[in-house]
């Protein structure tokens, strides 16, 4: 999977690969939006430093989907994954798992988490995430419901070590 960065002159390619989507769209009820709306989106995207849109190809370099992404947010350290989105007819491929896995891989140094918002009533995506090891984590419904994944490692359970009689008593 080739991943580049989206600025703004490529606005209408997002906006097609939005329109190869209808899906999503109708899933949380609107429209598919306009051209001049995705590039409306896009300049305000571009203007937060802390904002990465990206788009996705793969190995014959035919666009299949979008990343969109926030980096330390909502606090230092996580990532919050606004939107993966992947052409409707390229879905169910284990295109959206290599994407997700990709962006992983490639996050700075210092991430300690990522959260994967799953907008409206969309049991398809809350198992997309879980089987990504994300954790149900947020319940923000009817408009969103929060998963994440921390990609720090987990601090192995400390076992106390047994005292010794002439230690306990010297600490006491």
């Amino acid at each position: 999977m080739n991943v580049s960065p989206l600025a703004l002159p490529d606005a209408p390619l997002l906006h097609s690969l939005y329109c190869a989507a209808p899906g999503y769209f109708e899933l949380l009820g609107n429209a598919v939006p306009t051209l001049q709306e995705v590039q409306q989106d896009v300049q305000i995207a571009l203007m937060d430093p802390r904002r990465r849109l990206e788009l996705l190809r793969d190995d014959a370099g035919d666009l299949i989907g979008s990343l969109d992404y926030k980096l330390n947010f909502p606090e230092a350290g996580d990532v919050t994954l606004n939107l993966l989105l992947i052409r409707q007819d390229r879905q169910s491929q284990g295109l959206g798992e290599q994407a997700a896995r990709t962006l992983e891989r490639r996050l700075p140094a210092g991430t300690q988490r990522i959260l994967a918002g799953v907008l409206g009533e969309n049991p398809r995506g809350a198992r997309f995430w879980e089987r990504l090891g994300y954790v149900f984590t947020m319940d923000a419904r009817p408009v969103m419901t929060w998963y994440a994944k921390s990609l720090t490692p987990s601090q192995p359970a400390l076992t106390p070590e047994p005292v010794s009689e002439k230690a306990a008593r010297l600490a006491s």
